[in-house]
């Protein structure tokens, strides 16, 4: 195409033509298939069904397709690794934001293209899956090593993980090595605890300084206040209660923002994850998303929810 640069693979942009496979790469360099190990790759494909005298066509998509998945769990882990250790930072500086926030944007694309390769499978139905599903038994995608590793890491509460072979022991078992990074990433301090302790850090908290807390909840108690008066004020009796009811709603909401015993209460029920600390300094990086001190982070956490949807979105779907 006119105007698009060629490149040999290894991102040169200089308008040469791409390296053949054959051929080393200028100044003696490795080979690009030698570069990517690409005799395991592509020879990594084992099709049972044609081991047992009755060769399945769509066993080498379905096969494909998964192998795909976990390479791009290994960049998940990847990231992940090294995003945990830059939270793991408490002079976190905004060039190390700027970091995070691309290999965030990355691990989200990556999921976006794992929920998209699901229609890539469907193109196989479920009769011609059965066809080798038997050859397959007991094995099943939820005995992923690594997405069990990537569950450990992001920190998802078991009760909102896979319930499908939640014993490590009987999955890994066999595998001391397996069993050992599982428990080892166990130990090791999550996204979602350094997300929190870097939420509870957030500038303008403290009372003898610019104390958004403080600020915010005059303003919200003068609105609630204006509410129950107008409120008040209405004559007809269906109207009166209707705007009682909606006050009484807000209120409760904000009762559960303000008041830490109903905050500690909605986490003890499992509704709430976070700190009240930590709870603070996410809404004041909502409110001030804008302002330049807090843009980076208000894109941070937009992202971390980004995650958080694509994960569930992916598990729904596979």
């Amino acid at each position: 195409m006119s105007g698009c640069p060629v490149t040999n693979g290894f991102g040169n942009h200089d308008g040469s033509a791409p390296t053949p496979l054959s051929e080393s790469v200028s100044g003696g360099g490795m080979l690009y298939g030698k570069y990517l190990q690409l005799e395991k790759i592509v020879s990594a494909q084992r099709l049972l069904s044609n081991e047992a005298g009755r060769l399945v066509h769509d066993e080498h998509l379905f096969i494909v397709t998964h192998q795909a998945y976990e390479l791009w769990f290994k960049q998940i882990i990847f990231e992940l690794d090294s995003i945990r250790a830059l939270f793991n930072n408490e002079d976190l500086a905004e060039t190390q934001t700027l970091e995070l926030l691309k290999r965030l944007n990355r691990i989200v694309l990556i999921l976006k293209l794992l929920v998209d390769q699901v229609m890539i499978l469907e193109t196989m139905t479920p009769l011609d899956f059965m066809d080798f599903r038997s050859f397959l038994s007991p094995a099943s995608g939820f005995q992923s090593l690594q997405f069990r590793l990537i569950e450990n890491k992001l920190g998802i509460k078991p009760g909102n993980r896979v319930k499908y072979n939640k014993s490590y022991s009987s999955v890994f078992g066999d595998d001391p090595e397996a069993l050992a990074s599982l428990i080892r990433s166990e130990s090791e301090p999550t996204l979602a605890e350094l997300v929190e302790k870097w939420l509870s850090r957030t500038p303008g908290l403290e009372k003898e300084g610019f104390d958004f807390w403080g600020k915010f909840q005059q303003v919200v108690d003068d609105m609630l206040q204006e509410q129950k008066e107008k409120a008040d004020a209405f004559k007809e009796s269906t109207a009166k209660t209707f705007a009682l009811n909606n006050y009484a709603k807000r209120k409760a909401i904000y009762d559960s923002i303000f008041d830490l015993s109903v905050h500690d209460a909605l986490i003890k029920r499992g509704e709430r994850r976070f700190s009240h600390k930590a709870l603070q300094g996410s809404i004041m990086i909502t409110f001030y998303r804008d302002e330049p001190r807090f843009s980076q982070p208000h894109q941070l956490l937009m992202l971390l929810m980004d995650i958080d949807s694509l994960i569930t979105k992916w598990r729904c779907k596979i």
